[in-house]
């Protein structure tokens, strides 16, 4: 698995249009041989997609071997435990030399940008001969009997090359041609049989035996060890930063899509739709690119990431640009009042209702801010976390699904005793002092705490950490400590195994990273924040790490559940000394038994219990891309992420965070010299499993696409309150989650038999974008047995659900990347060594023809092609 979100990233999407639209191709077969283990969720998006088989290789050198010596190196792959068969997809895993057949490059490395005079590349293999071929025949034989026994079938597949091979492909292929024909030609000695093979044909040849196979369930492959020593589990830190930036990217482009399709149903006026879609395409590109095996993951050179960040950058101002023009539409200026304050324009791309505190800047204490009715709007002013010359505005606002909320924000003149104008409330800040760090475990008596509705937190004042949470649900209180500490790095493999980009290696426990801690309160009427700095000395002025933790209080009943049962926590970490990797890691009297649960891409979560090797640390980390949780028979303390992470459970009762790495490894040519301050979020959820799973799926929703917040200054040609046009809100039950809606301006003809006649045709005019046809997806978040309300399969109507957006003339269903008609999509069938009635349903009843109401079950993903009536 690399860091990829359970949102279809455009890598798939965008190149499946790509291949369906230039060449009317659809694939059917995926090769996912170099990431850095294989996630459980990828055999279900492929499914979705269309696939027929899957291969990957990577996985832990160990369980490799015991796969390859009980024949378990095909089998179907049921990687949801609640879709099952449903998408299912039968899976080859490459045998212990992977992708490569070493002693077999003609071509072994590249020379640039002209070839070598002797037509003799560097490392490059002998070429084959007249006197040389019987022993070439004699390896390749010899490798392959060696292979045989390792899979149930005598077809048994052989990849010629290895990383950046074919770049001379007349070369490659006159030595693998003479080289077979030579076999082919001798079988009854080598008794081997060689043919050239798409995969395809491959997987053709194996369907067509009807043979059984072993079914696997939604277990994954993570992590990934090459061996003992070489746990791949550093790169799921690697390169934090641009990890953050590409989840913010995704995040923009998510809420921009939406925005534009809104736009783009309604009457508007001056926006150049072409100019628009554009835009969107550049950053699709831009999060497409960087999902990258060795981009995502931080396996690259500086100069790499450099390029991966300014094209993010330069995507997401293009968005950006997008927005605030269709906001500009929307709101239109009108001759007004004096100039002075700015106004917010606060846009939710999710289809729930979201309430929410939303952090702006001003340059002025006091400050009135009222909606777009002229209303007062609850806010909360106080010294800035970062900048001590401006202000922190925190304003609660309630959005519907797709909409807007618009606010103007003005420096208060209110006149002494005047009840008239209603101003932000001004938050007190406590300061607290330094603490050092104690040496002993003895626990403080001296408590302060901060609490909302939901929670109270408890703090030490001897200490300055956190000491214990109570949760208001379940009247429990729970043990609740945090701290940051580090993993020291071996950076010279003569010393010994070192950590990478890739590779995660530590002897030794994490030890505190900080000798004191500095903390202050800051109270208001909305939030308590409490903000902690951990300096690495005594005598540092500046903090290495610092957490700044929230507590709101929101409107009760269900609009403010969300925003009540969790405690925000935003982080700066570095910059880091040499050869440290940084943790934040959370203690808790939770009897756990070191059992974890990460998720596998955002889309399920696994079981990870703690197992004993002889690189024991490392190879409990997992990825975390955007949960992971511990708990008891009691509680469960759940965190979320806004990026990705790595996690493990060190000690009973804890879970830990890596959050940013530091290192220089010699004789490594890709470095992490990575001398940046990582910023990063996590919320926390702590109560009862009933109350958690419930609220854990939508608020990592929640978490991970905020509202977004555009902002104009007020001039004399702006009126405060122009009186914006009517939006009519989208809401989905709170179990089905938006995952997107687009206008992706693809030119295709839906129909396929007619798409291909028009490439036949060749018709040299560009295709014009389709701007009526709209991409909508849905998501079932709940596992059919996660909980007794949400689990339910959900009935909707896209005809009713839609219609604020205009009246939906016809629905077709599509596959996961929009390139097939569901209705002629018959995936293979694979025979399976188990009993029949263990299979369940294949399928759940697709959208009838002329119908707009769906049923959607536990975690399926169903894909629509949405047109509406012109307007």
């Amino acid at each position: 698995m690399n860091e990829s979100d359970k949102e279809v990233k455009p890598p798939l999407k965008e190149g499946h249009r790509f291949l369906y639209e230039t060449f009317g191709i659809r694939p059917q077969f995926s090769w996912q041989v170099d990431s850095f283990g294989a996630s459980a969720t990828t055999p279900t998006l492929f499914a979705l997609a269309g696939f027929n088989g899957h291969i990957i290789s990577r996985i832990d050198y160990d369980l490799k071997e015991t796969m390859q010596q009980d024949q378990e190196m095909q089998f179907v792959w049921r990687g949801s435990r609640s879709l099952l068969a449903q998408q299912e997809i039968f899976t080859h895993v490459l045998d212990e030399n992977g992708y490569c057949s070493k002693g077999f490059y003609w071509n072994e490395k590249a020379v640039f940008p002209d070839p070598p005079w002797d037509g003799m590349y560097p490392n490059q293999t002998v070429p084959v001969t007249l006197s040389n071929i019987q022993r070439y025949a004699n390896t390749l034989s010899y490798n392959v009997r060696k292979r045989a026994p390792w899979f149930l079938t005598p077809h048994i597949l052989w990849p010629w090359g290895c990383d950046r091979q074919f770049f001379n492909a007349s070369v490659q292929f006159a030595n693998m041609d003479y080289l077979m024909g030579y076999i082919n030609k001798h079988v009854s000695q080598f008794g081997v049989l060689m043919v050239y093979a798409t995969l395809s044909e491959y997987f053709q040849t194996l369907h067509s035996e009807h043979e059984p196979v072993q079914v696997r369930d939604h277990r994954d492959f993570l992590p990934y060890s090459s061996d003992m020593f070489h746990s791949w589990t550093g790169f799921y830190a690697s390169r934090s930063g641009l990890k953050g930036l590409a989840r913010r990217a995704s995040a923009l482009l998510y809420a921009g899509e939406s925005m534009f399709t809104r736009f783009m149903l309604a009457p508007h006026r001056f926006l150049d739709r072409a100019w628009g879609l554009q835009q969107l395409q550049k950053l699709r590109w831009a999060v497409s690119e960087v999902q990258h095996h060795e981009a995502i993951t931080g396996a690259h050179t500086p100069k790499v990431s450099d390029m991966f960040v300014g094209r993010l950058n330069n995507g997401m101002h293009g968005v950006q640009k997008l927005m605030s023009a269709i906001v500009q539409d929307r709101f239109p200026a009108h001759t007004g009042l004096e100039p002075g304050g700015y106004v917010a324009v606060i846009y939710n791309p999710l289809a729930w209702t979201v309430t929410t505190i939303v952090t702006l800047t001003v340059d002025f204490p006091k400050v009135s801010v009222t909606d777009e009715s002229g209303h007062p709007v609850p806010a909360q002013v106080q010294n800035s976390k970062e900048m001590p010359s401006v202000y922190d505005l925190l304003v609660l606002t309630t959005i519907p699904g797709l909409s807007y909320r618009y606010y103007v924000i003005k420096p208060s003149r209110r006149a002494k005793g005047d009840t008239q104008v209603t101003e932000a409330t001004m938050a007190n800040t406590k300061q607290f002092g330094r603490r050092p760090r104690r040496h002993d475990s003895s626990v403080g008596r001296r408590l302060v705490h901060v609490e909302n509705d939901c929670y109270s937190v408890f703090l030490d004042k001897d200490t300055n950490l956190m000491q214990s949470i109570w949760e208001r649900q379940s009247n429990q209180t729970i043990q609740v400590t945090q701290q940051f500490m580090e993993y020291e790095a071996n950076g010279d493999e003569d010393q010994g195994p070192i950590s990478d980009n890739y590779v995660f290696t530590s002897s030794e426990t994490a030890k505190p990273a900080w000798e004191t801690v500095g903390m202050e309160i800051v109270e208001g009427e909305l939030v308590t924040e409490i903000r902690q700095y951990f300096y690495r000395t005594v005598n540092d002025r500046d903090p290495t790490y610092t957490v700044y933790s929230r507590l709101a209080r929101g409107p009760p009943g269900a609009d403010g559940e969300l925003l009540c049962h969790r405690i925000e926590q935003e982080y700066r970490v570095g910059p880091l000394e040499l050869n440290r990797e940084a943790i934040w890691r959370t203690s808790t009297n939770l009897n756990t038994a070191r059992v974890l649960y990460s998720d596998n891409n955002g889309y399920q979560m696994q079981r990870r219990a703690y197992k004993h090797h002889e690189n024991n640390i490392a190879r409990n980390y997992y990825p975390m891309t955007q949960s992971a949780f511990i708990q008891d028979r009691q509680s469960r303390l759940v965190l979320l992420s806004e990026q990705a992470h790595g996690v493990s459970s060190q000690g009973n009762g804890q879970m830990e965070v890596m959050l940013h790495r530091r290192l220089w490894a010699l004789s490594v040519n890709v470095t992490l010299n990575d001398t940046s301050v990582v910023h990063s979020v996590l919320w926390l959820l702590l109560g009862p499993s009933t109350l958690t799973r419930d609220l854990g799926q939508r608020s990592g929703v929640a978490l991970q696409h905020r509202p977004v917040v555009l902002i104009r200054e007020l001039s004399e040609t702006a009126r405060i309150h122009p009186h914006p046009q009517h939006q009519e809100a989208v809401t989905l039950p709170p179990s089905i989650h938006l995952q997107i809606l687009s206008i992706p301006g693809w030119t295709y003809n839906s129909n396929h038999t007619k798409h291909v006649k028009n490439l036949r045709k060749d018709n040299k005019g560009e295709a014009k974008a389709e701007f009526r046809r709209v991409l909508l997806r849905l998501h079932h978040l709940y596992e059919a047995d996660e909980d007794p309300v949400r689990s339910q399969p959900v009935t909707v109507n896209l005809q009713s659900v839609l219609q604020g957006l205009g009246s939906v003339v016809s629905v077709e269903e599509r596959s996961l990347t929009g390139t097939w008609d569901v209705s002629t999509l018959h995936r293979w069938r694979w025979p399976t060594q188990e009993p029949g009635y263990l299979r369940g349903n294949s399928s759940h009843p697709s959208l009838h023809p002329g119908s707009f109401t769906i049923t959607i079950h536990p975690k399926e993903i169903r894909t629509f092609f949405i047109y509406f009536k012109e307007r």
